[in-house]
């Protein structure tokens, strides 16, 4: 009967101790969130140092990927961190970078245990940083939150694993699947709540690409212009292979309070390069050859990453949007979808595919969906 006793009581002690691990983790991740599409080329890790259930220090990964979560944590909890345990969405890094290795400070500080989501797949960490720990005394126990952590540094993820950025693909579509009207006109088809997701969508990542005929027919901005978060825009890029971006663009006239990276090929005019490089934007080429029809996707997103882009969100139009989607190059979409339908010689959203390619790709699976005001949100990401 006292081993029962025992035997119970033990039970409840690690449901409860699993319940604290869970609920510390989910503080955790939306610690983390808050440097998403700040924090490129490093991932946006969060981080929570507790002890008897009392919350120490916080912190989350700093604007350009320095100083990390765990640093920023250990400095907020002090000396009360010494038999603490860290909660993090990332396995803390063990080598040299630009700053010593997180794993050592978590060491020096005293801290009794780790909480870890992930282990990081960066060949210079891949386990490393737990298995320091563990040599230096130090409890780590993995998983907790693990999914929810593959999303959120599903950028790094992919940069590491890949070489290429996490591409998240927007569209927004009416009732009938067109995303203009006849002969490309634009037409409002979401309203402002929608609008709203958008731009803190686009603060949420580090690039926002769109192809040259979007930018000549529309003159975007392509910034995040919600209150209090306009600095948080993020590199705009276009594709643009025989850089007939114009000069007096919005794009090219705000190149130098938001950055501007034109992609382009190696057959483009040095005349071009020059005059809109000289405005401020970045000039990338591309190889290709005079036969290509555009721009090889892979390489862009191969030159992207090579520059430290980990989330990039691809914002039209039609023709991009279907060569992202035929290419296999699509690991998550955002379907906006209106109320009210444009009618006979609209835009597809994909041009010359169905909109099927996406809604019933083996590819693509149903993840999550909500209401914005009369619109609706339906995401799918990469099976």
């Amino acid at each position: 009967m006292i081993f029962r006793i025992l035997e119970d009581q033990y039970a409840e002690k690690a449901k409860a101790g699993k319940a604290a691990d869970q609920r510390f983790m989910q503080l955790a991740l939306t610690l983390g969130r808050r440097g998403l599409g700040r924090t490129w080329p490093n991932p946006a890790v969060g981080a929570v140092i507790v002890k008897d259930g009392v919350i120490l220090g916080r912190g989350w990964t700093q604007a350009g990927g320095r100083p990390h979560a765990e640093i920023e944590a250990l400095a907020r909890a002090g000396d009360a961190a010494r038999g603490a345990t860290l909660y993090v969405t990332l396995e803390p890094c063990s080598h040299h970078g630009k700053s010593p290795p997180c794993a050592d400070a978590v060491i020096a500080a005293g801290i009794s245990r780790v909480v870890s989501a992930i282990q990081d797949p960066n060949p210079e960490v891949a386990g490393q940083g737990h298995a320091r720990l563990r040599a230096a005394g130090i409890v780590v126990d993995v998983g907790p939150g693990a999914a929810e952590a593959a999303h959120d540094h599903a950028g790094h993820f992919r940069r590491v694993r890949d070489g290429r950025p996490h591409v998240i693909l927007k569209l927004a579509v009416s009732s009938d699947d067109r995303i203009g009207a006849a002969g490309g006109q634009p037409v409002a088809i979401t309203g402002a709540a929608t609008k709203a997701r958008v731009h803190l969508l686009r603060a949420q990542c580090d690039a926002i690409l769109v192809g040259i005929r979007t930018a000549l027919a529309d003159d975007p901005l392509l910034t995040c212009r919600l209150p209090g978060m306009e600095k948080q825009s993020p590199v705009r890029v276009v594709l643009d292979r025989a850089l007939r971006l114009r000069g007096d663009s919005r794009l090219v006239h705000s190149a130098r309070e938001v950055p501007l990276w034109l992609m382009t090929s190696n057959l483009a005019e040095p005349a071009a390069v020059a005059k809109l490089g000289a405005a401020g934007a970045q000039v990338i080429r591309v190889p290709t050859t005079a036969a290509a029809p555009g721009l090889d996707l892979a390489a862009v997103l191969r030159a992207l990453a090579d520059k430290g882009i980990t989330r990039l969100m691809v914002e039209g139009g039609a023709r991009v949007a279907a060569s992202f989607v035929a290419a296999d190059l699509v690991d998550e979409v955002w379907l906006l979808r209106g109320p009210a339908p444009i009618g006979e010689g609209g835009v597809d959203a994909l041009e010359g595919l169905p909109l099927a390619a996406i809604t019933a790709s083996p590819a693509l699976k149903f993840h999550a969906s909500e209401t914005l005001g009369p619109d609706t949100l339906t995401i799918y990401g990469r099976a």
